[in-house]
């Protein structure tokens, strides 16, 4: 092995351990525990030294919320592994279930990903995530794409659809449009209009809300068993797009 080889390696075990070492300063203190000067004494160098791998604490806090969802989308492969390829609405279940024992088993990875505000950009923009290119989304929106491929859903017609929401759910379905075709599928503007579009955003909406309340213990009143309300909400979420 070559010096410079041996340097290479050297700088991508430490890049690595100051990622391990702000996942751990996460899930034991939260995200507000995750500064460079505390992951720089975990990892032993100076807090100088950690922008020869990260531009900011933004930029590393961005890698590692990419590395949670490569860890969300493993354990849901791992899920969907045991369903048959044929049975889409397996799929479907798996996932909601997977994700929502996920966040239950990370709250504080739950929270850093899903729950914290969005980063604004220099000019004060609002970034905004892109769901096909985050292993996470990926995987969710490759079983949308299942869906939209092998199934009929019952969805809203497009002109009943409100009006201020139509670029955002243009947006969106371009998006998803791309990663159907990038798993092998090919979806129509027929298939995939604005009215089924939106009844993919509410199916999300709620499935998110409700695992959050769970997760950050938000329900109105206590719930001792959240699990049947759970399962209750699938039953009417499957119902409502049509996938019984």
């Amino acid at each position: 092995m070559t010096a410079s080889s041996r340097r290479e390696r050297s700088k991508a075990d430490t890049d690595r351990e100051i990622r391990q070492q702000a996942r751990a300063l996460l899930i034991d203190r939260g995200a507000d525990a995750v500064t460079l000067r505390a992951i720089a004494r975990k990892v032993g160098i100076t807090a100088p030294a950690l922008y020869r791998y990260y531009t900011s604490r933004e930029d590393l806090i961005e890698h590692i919320r990419m590395d949670i969802c490569t860890d969300l989308a493993a354990e849901l492969n791992v899920d969907l592994a045991e369903i048959e390829d044929g049975d889409v609405l397996g799929q479907v279940l798996a996932i909601c279930r997977g994700f929502r024992r996920w966040a239950i088993a990370h709250p504080q990875e739950f929270s850093l990903v899903f729950a914290s505000p969005a980063e604004q950009t220099e000019d004060g923009a609002v970034h905004i995530v892109v769901p096909s290119t985050d292993p996470f989304g990926q995987v969710f929106l490759a079983v949308a794409g299942k869906v939209l491929t092998t199934m009929t859903l019952a969805t809203m017609p497009d002109d009943s659809v409100p009006v201020e929401l139509r670029a955002d759910l243009d947006t969106f379905r371009t998006s998803l449009t791309k990663t159907i075709a990038d798993a092998g599928f090919t979806v129509s503007e027929d298939v995939l209009g604005i009215g089924t579009a939106y009844a993919i955003l509410k199916f999300w909406v709620r499935l998110y809300g409700q695992i959050a309340l769970e997760v950050f213990g938000r329900f109105p009143f206590a719930v001792a068993k959240p699990e049947p309300l759970f399962e209750a909400l699938l039953t009417d979420l499957i119902q409502q797009v049509g996938l019984t």
